[in-house]
């Protein structure tokens, strides 16, 4: 927290800081009136917690399964529960859930994280359901294979596999999911509700490179 603060500061933007379990309602709770004290309700959401447990499904335990659950599709719940009073109150807000395109094809040792961003991406939608008529906007951001520590896309030959499934050709970085988030959070998108915008390089689009 203090090398992200230290980096928007560098920036000349004034950032706060706030730590907490988003498992825990109780911590979110007390995060929330920290936070609504120092700047008031909160106007724009980012669901972006997130655990994976690569282990096959015959070996993972139940515990390890739930945790999956807890941190990837329990917390959005229980944070988009702490923030919408406010925002039917305002009349105003934006919630952005991190989703996944594991929620749209399965791939061996995701399990837990499969079923939870699936679920994620239901309860996206049910929350523009529920809540567009008080003009509180919640869509998806469904990243395709981006290039982090986590991901790690130089590991050969599952590199060049994952650059064949891409018409784009490349991993994607971190920085093509600016403009989206950016979008989401503008009231350019005040009519876009309950989406799934991928950003996946046309992978989802496309069955792959033909063999020679």
């Amino acid at each position: 927290m203090d090398k992200a603060l230290k980096a928007y500061e560098e920036k000349g933007i004034d950032a706060r800081g706030y730590i907490c379990d988003v498992t825990k309602e109780d911590q979110i709770e007390d995060m929330m009136t920290k936070i609504e004290k120092d700047l008031g309700t909160v106007d724009i959401l980012v669901n972006n917690a997130g655990i994976i447990k690569r282990i096959p499904m015959l070996e993972m335990s139940a515990e390890e399964f739930r945790q999956v659950i807890d941190v990837d599709l329990n917390s959005v719940f229980l944070m988009c529960k702490a923030v919408i009073p406010a925002m039917i109150q305002k009349g105003h807000g934006k919630i952005i859930n991190i989703c996944s395109m594991t929620s749209e094809m399965g791939r061996e040792t995701i399990s837990a994280y499969a079923a939870a961003k699936g679920g994620l991406k239901m309860l996206t939608k049910n929350i523009a359901a529920e809540y567009g008529a008080f003009n509180i906007q919640c869509n998806g951001i469904e990243p395709g294979y981006i290039a982090t520590p986590q991901t790690d896309g130089s590991r050969h030959p599952f590199d060049s596999f994952i650059i064949g499934k891409i018409p784009a050709g490349r991993w994607g970085e971190a920085e093509d999911l600016m403009g989206l988030a950016v979008f989401l959070a503008s009231d350019a998108s005040n009519f876009v509700n309950g989406h799934i915008l991928y950003v996946d390089g046309g992978i989802l689009a496309y069955i792959g490179k033909q063999p020679h």
